[in-house]
């Protein structure tokens, strides 16, 4: 793993270090990364629609979107050396401030924002669908730590497209939805049903999730497979403690094995375990890890509660690996990759990324591979996004919003047309200025921003053209126009879009 080095590329303001909680900064101290001066944060729990006492540090405040209140990120590293790409989070759990889907630069400035209004948005990304790039996410409600809800497929122009719903009566879960080259999608769902759970403990009649998977066909909504835990994992493979309704599965993640598009790589949290699963029949085909491995692992190749099992070429199974909670002995969570040999029967460790602060995320998160063999980490229940060089050199880290947390994240190039309308402000900000304020949510192909302007009726005029700057443009016109709009231009001065006109 790269060090952290501070001067090397990176930077840490004050205002960056007040996110998280005391364990981040006794981590800090640990870690040498020096003494910074710590202000308590005067934010406080309001209304999820009344913003009007959240502090400007903890929530921005755009004129032009003032409906717009997701906070984007605080970089602390970076070194120029990341690839290509926007960052794409869901964050939620800040009691001052918005949840929902959120697309953000390499400077941490919001690129889109969609608010979840009155439901949660999870794992938000892009992937291919009819051969096209899409926005897909989970949106619902969470019971028992899963998700009840469905799943959105959206355009370029940030219009859904698709909304899929779960087959055979079953719902939604947030923990995966992967479309596939197949024309299919494969995600989760949880039934609480009773079992016999006298063998592990339990009553005879004990109440249990029944972690589920299914792959349904996108265009007709026809279920191809539908596997249930409970006829393939024995209780006695769970670690995990019996409760009620007891979680003793808790899938959260299923690949194709780009070897062998038939069979799937299944991660369950809760017996710490990868199953390789046959996609026609839904027979587990062999068990990585857990209680009852096929494989012999080689040193520092152990995981425990992981999530995102992720197939690649060459036998190379990345991993988000919690090791809590609870947590494993004194092991940091990690990104982490294994060679599987599956001739040998063998598990060995590749490499592994941990964080500079060796944090212990006890929930969620996730490890991407990036084109250019960069990964990019989520740091789940820790509010964290970081990239490493392949040989784990830091390269970027930075921090969600407070309070803030995200089930994953993602590095992905993107380019869309904002969605609808351009948006304007403008106030008379002195006797001879007018200030102007213009954004459009979501897009990325903006350069520049055409004034117009004029009387009270009449034909509107030119009065200048300005460099689009961050999500929101703050604009000063030496001129008092009555009404007031604005044309987005790309680099080549062609019309993207145009504001509606608005009164001064």
């Amino acid at each position: 793993m790269g060090d952290y080095r501070p001067g090397h590329g990176s930077r840490l303001t004050r205002r960056q270090l007040l996110v998280g909680g005391g364990s981040v900064f006794a981590a800090l101290a640990a870690a040498g990364v020096g003494a910074y001066l710590i202000e308590e944060s005067t934010s406080r729990s309001v209304s999820p629609n009344d913003f009007s006492t959240v502090p400007a540090a903890n929530v921005p405040l755009f004129h032009s979107r003032p409906d717009l209140r997701i906070a984007g990120i605080a970089i602390d590293v970076d070194t120029g050396a990341t690839a290509p790409g926007l960052i794409f989070l869901a964050p939620y759990g800040s009691p001052s401030a918005q949840q929902g889907a959120l697309i953000v630069d390499r400077s941490g400035e919001p690129v889109w924002m969609n608010p979840a209004r009155g439901l949660e948005t999870d794992n938000f990304r892009v992937q291919t669908y009819d051969g096209q790039p899409v926005l897909t996410w989970w949106e619902g409600t969470i019971e028992y730590n899963h998700g009840i809800g469905s799943y959105v497929i959206a355009n370029d122009r940030y219009e859904p497209i698709k909304h899929v719903q779960a087959g055979n009566g079953l719902r939604g879960d947030l923990h995966e939805f992967l479309l596939t080259a197949r024309g299919t999608a494969l995600f989760t769902s949880y039934v609480v049903t009773t079992a016999d759970l006298s063998s592990v403990g339990g009553s005879k009649r004990g109440r249990i999730q029944d972690s589920i998977f299914q792959e349904l066909d996108i265009a007709t909504g026809r279920v191809l497979l539908e596997w249930h835990s409970l006829d393939h994992i024995a209780l006695a493979e769970s670690y995990w403690p019996v409760d009620s309704p007891w979680d003793y599965v808790h899938l959260n993640s299923i690949d194709v094995d780009v070897a062998d598009e038939n069979s799937l790589f299944v991660s369950s949290r809760n017996t710490r375990t990868i199953y390789k699963v046959d996609r026609s029949s839904g027979d587990i085909i062999w068990r990585l890890g857990g209680k009852h491995s096929d494989f012999a692992l080689g040193t520092g190749a152990r995981f425990a509660w992981q999530h995102d099992a992720r197939s690649h070429p060459d036998g190379v199974i990345t991993m988000f690996d919690n090791e809590g909670a609870p947590f494993v002995g004194d092991t940091p969570t990690r990104a982490l990759v294994l060679a599987v040999d599956e001739n040998r029967m063998t598990a060995t460790l590749r490499q592994e990324y941990r964080h500079p602060l060796l944090l212990q995320s006890s929930s969620k998160g996730n490890a991407q591979i990036l084109p250019n063999g960069n990964v990019f980490v989520g740091w789940g229940g820790e509010p964290f996004v970081s990239e490493f060089s392949p040989s784990g050199e830091l390269l970027f880290d930075a921090r969600l919003g407070i309070d803030y947390v995200s089930y994953r994240a993602f590095r992905v190039p993107w380019s869309a047309t904002g969605a609808g309308q351009p948006s304007i402000a403008a106030r008379r900000s002195a006797a001879h200025t007018t200030e102007l304020w213009a954004s459009w949510n979501g897009d990325t192909r903006v350069a520049r921003w055409l004034v117009l302007g004029g009387g009270a009726t009449g034909a509107l005029e030119p009065l200048g053209t300005f460099p689009r700057s961050g999500f929101e443009t703050t604009i000063e016109l030496a001129a008092l126009p009555q009404r007031v709009m604005v044309q987005g231009l790309d680099r080549g001065g062609v019309v993207l879009g145009e504001s509606p006109t608005v009164s001064v």
